[in-house]
């Protein structure tokens, strides 16, 4: 069947009867948080308010504003394509193989990096409490115990996931009621508050527009991870109607957290002092006088550095069982248990975590900043194929009646995004630090889309010869 709008899609490859669904609407929603809510929240809300003042909630409106987007398109081919591949295979049936073998692995690159980020920043805090404990000895106990999670029945991960993820949230929410009790005067903390301290030195926006691009720029990537709800659906009971579920009340949620709390911070105390840059959470509980605000907070983070790195073990084991399901992978890797585990993929996850702990023993110091730049702007060319995919996909799901959600105001919308994705870039460019990652990044694309091309060429030569 054709439409006018290009060839219909070949039926997707039907979900391994074998991959165990027994994943729940509300493991979706904390697996979301928990990759999303990590260290952009806890450990880089400073850098952007820093950058903007108190500008900076405009630069998370747009940063939310571009997330909302996305996660609608996701959402939308997701409910009608489930699949463990998510984004990667709606680049293959949109664009062309070697696009969802590029974002595949792009995505699955990415990840891999940010794995490393998250179990040093938890291992280095921890190491902190106990001394005595190598840093690289914390990390291995950290790699092994989320092994064990992620090779349980993908019921287990999420109920694990859900109540670890939980905790978090239950932290935020802590911390904007002492917001509130602050703001209202239940708690005195013997200075000025509210819009007086919000507009005090240089008003909202001290530094201006450039000041809420550079704020865009330190808080647009914090949001990254909220993609694995797609991946994870796959494994749910009714994956339709959990993406749709799912992926609305994850959005909305995050930003609520994040802009709630940004909120609260600009509101107690003065966007360039030196506590506030230097560790906004901290700072606000100990103005509050919240007794050991520190030991608290090192918690909270160490909790959310760990709940992070353990929905992206499931996230980049998922992604390369996909594409190694597709042909775009070692066969290998496609290998699932008994107990409905792409046990094989999951191991190559943890077997890089270990390299991550490795590291950490080689380089304690440099390691986090060594990552941070491996991972550069990757997420930025993935969502910007997630948003090319919706925009091809669109009319042939539609033609074949498989649309049960659909994107806002089609095409426009969608057009917006790439265009807002293309400021973003554009606003790299005149950022040394930014102009490097966004170099790397758009360089490890076309390292990975050339390996397609070359694997191509020699199964084609291959090919002949075997007929020959």
């Amino acid at each position: 069947m054709r439409s006018a709008d290009g060839p219909a899609l070949a039926p997707a490859p039907p979900i391994p009867a074998n991959l165990s669904h027994g994943l729940k609407v509300r493991h979706l929603t904390m697996m979301g948080l928990g990759s999303a809510i990590g260290a952009g929240l806890f450990l880089g809300t400073g850098v952007g308010i820093q950058a903007a003042g108190p500008a900076v909630l405009v630069s998370y409106a747009i940063a939310g504003l571009l997330v909302i987007l996305l996660m609608r398109m996701l959402a939308e081919m997701a409910s009608a394509i489930p699949s463990s591949g998510a984004f990667s295979r709606y680049a293959d049936l949109a664009i062309g193989r070697w696009a969802g073998f590029t974002t595949g692995w792009l995505y699955w690159f990415m990840l891999i990096m940010v794995l490393g980020v998250e179990i040093t920043g938890a291992s280095r805090i921890v190491h902190g409490w106990i001394p005595g404990v190598p840093q690289w000895v914390v990390a291995l106990v950290f790699v092994c115990a989320f092994a064990v999670v992620n090779l349980s029945v993908v019921a287990h991960f999420g109920e694990f996931e859900f109540w670890f993820a939980a905790i978090k949230v239950v932290a935020i929410i802590g911390f904007l009621v002492v917001g509130v009790l602050v703001l209202t005067g239940v708690l005195h903390v013997g200075q000025d508050v509210g819009l007086t301290a919000m507009l005090s030195n240089g008003g909202f926006a001290p530094n201006g527009v450039a000041g809420i691009a550079a704020g865009l720029l330190a808080v647009v990537f914090a949001f990254g991870g909220i993609e694995i709800v797609t991946i994870a659906a796959a494994e749910s009971r009714d994956p339709a109607r959990s993406i749709a579920k799912a992926a609305a009340s994850t959005v909305w949620r995050i930003l609520f957290f994040y802009i709630g709390s940004v909120l609260v911070m600009v509101l107690i105390l003065p966007w360039d002092s030196a506590e506030l840059v230097a560790g906004p959470f901290v700072a606000v509980l100990a103005i509050a006088g919240i007794p050991g605000a520190v030991t608290v907070m090192e918690a909270v983070v160490v909790i959310a550095l760990l709940s992070a790195f353990n929905a992206n073990i499931y996230a980049t084991s998922r992604m390369v069982f996909s594409l190694s399901e597709r042909g775009d992978g070692p066969a290998y890797f496609a290998g699932v248990s008994a107990t409905g585990v792409p046990s094989r993929a999951v191991w190559t996850s943890v077997a890089f975590g270990v390299v991550s702990v490795a590291l950490n023993a080689w380089l304690p110091d440099q390691i986090l900043g060594i990552l941070l730049n491996a991972v550069g702007a990757t997420l930025l060319v993935v969502w910007a194929f997630i948003a090319v995919s919706q925009l091809r996909l669109r009319p042939r799901l539609a033609a074949e009646g498989s649309l049960s959600l659909r994107m806002w105001a089609y095409p426009y919308l969608t057009w917006f995004t790439l265009a807002l994705l293309a400021g973003v870039a554009v606003l790299m460019l005149f950022d040394a630090a930014a102009r490097r990652q966004l170099l790397s990044a758009l360089t490890l694309t076309l390292v990975i889309a050339a390996v397609y091309a070359v694997r191509q060429a020699r199964q084609v030569r291959r090919g002949r010869t075997l007929a020959d």
